[in-house]
């Protein structure tokens, strides 16, 4: 029953995405997980032509020169601050054990070509962790006004991992939503979405969609084997190649349009309708993903912790 449940909150979240395949494809196949295959997806996306966009040169003071060494001090920021939470079994770990692991699969992509742009590549690595960092750094200070400024996407997830509330999963998709569907709009908008030839960096972009589908399997195992025992129970339907990849490319999607919406903006109130889409959307987001993971009960959140507590520093 806890199976079926999630699958069909899975589902539903990628109902409210991207879609599915088209009914060609359902009527190619006797095999329902093929309707949710995130493959098809990948030429559709390509195919999708981005907005033209002037380049804007990227002035933060996070990885200015886009050195590949800033993907190598990110990884290490990411390993202390897991180390912490893990050893504290705070639910935030399932996401930073996650986000890690996605980190140095991002640094392997670029040292085997995966990008043409690495210099940008790496500066938005860079500027999306550390916007992570100081949300969490934010949340965890105790002080009431940073905490309010918190986006609403990750006060209900970070709330949630507060008051452990949610399942493993429930906490990983709450914070995955939030960084991506709320944060991640931001950083490609100030990073830049074209190179000095105003060429689109959206081909790097969509590169990444299919690096990602390798690490669902490795991913919700290890989270499995550390933190909740019942994180990989919908394996039975390989959510990690299916449900997983296709809400990834359909985020992924949005996230790209959102910022070139906050890039060409021309007026004010424009930039704050666009930002106020973004904010909504994850909000929603997390607002469902809240209700859908909550943990069944006080007695199954008491063993997940006491799993933690003899599994979770390992690794």
């Amino acid at each position: 029953m806890r199976t079926a449940q999630l699958a069909l909150a899975a589902a539903l979240m990628l109902a409210l995405t991207f879609g599915t395949t088209s009914a060609a494809t359902a009527a190619d196949t006797d095999d329902p997980l093929d309707l949710i295959s995130p493959r098809p997806l990948d030429p559709v996306i390509g195919l999708l032509p981005p907005l033209p966009v002037k380049h804007a040169p990227y002035t933060g003071d996070v990885c200015p020169d886009g050195a590949s060494s800033c993907i190598d001090e990110t990884i290490a920021e990411m390993e202390r601050r897991l180390s912490q939470s893990a050893s504290r079994c705070d639910h935030d770990a399932v996401f930073d054990l996650a986000y890690l692991r996605v980190t140095e699969d991002v640094r392997e992509a670029v040292n085997q070509g995966v990008f043409d742009d690495q210099v940008w590549l790496g500066q938005v690595d860079a500027v999306f962790a550390s916007l992570y960092f100081e949300v969490m750094d934010a949340w965890h200070s105790g002080d009431t006004e940073a905490r309010a400024e918190v986006p609403k996407a990750w006060q209900i997830a970070l709330e949630a991992a507060d008051d452990r509330e949610m399942t493993g999963l429930g906490n990983f998709l709450l914070a995955m939503n939030a960084h991506i569907n709320r944060d991640f709009s931001y950083v490609l908008a100030e990073v830049g979405l074209s190179d000095v030839d105003d060429t689109s960096h959206k081909k790097d972009h969509n590169a990444y969609n299919p690096q990602l589908d390798g690490l669902y399997d490795s991913v919700f195992a290890e989270v499995a084997a550390r933190f909740d025992p019942t994180f990989d129970d919908i394996d039975v339907l390989t959510v990690e190649e299916t449900v997983a990849g296709a809400i990834m490319r359909g985020w992924r999607e949005m996230v790209w349009r959102n910022a070139e919406q906050l890039v060409l903006a021309q007026t004010p109130a424009q930039r704050r309708l666009a930002e106020q889409l973004i904010e909504d959307y994850a909000a929603t987001q997390a607002q469902l993903i809240r209700t859908s993971f909550a943990s069944p009960s006080e007695a199954a959140t008491s063993a997940r912790d006491a799993f933690c507590a003899d599994h979770g520093t390992g690794g």
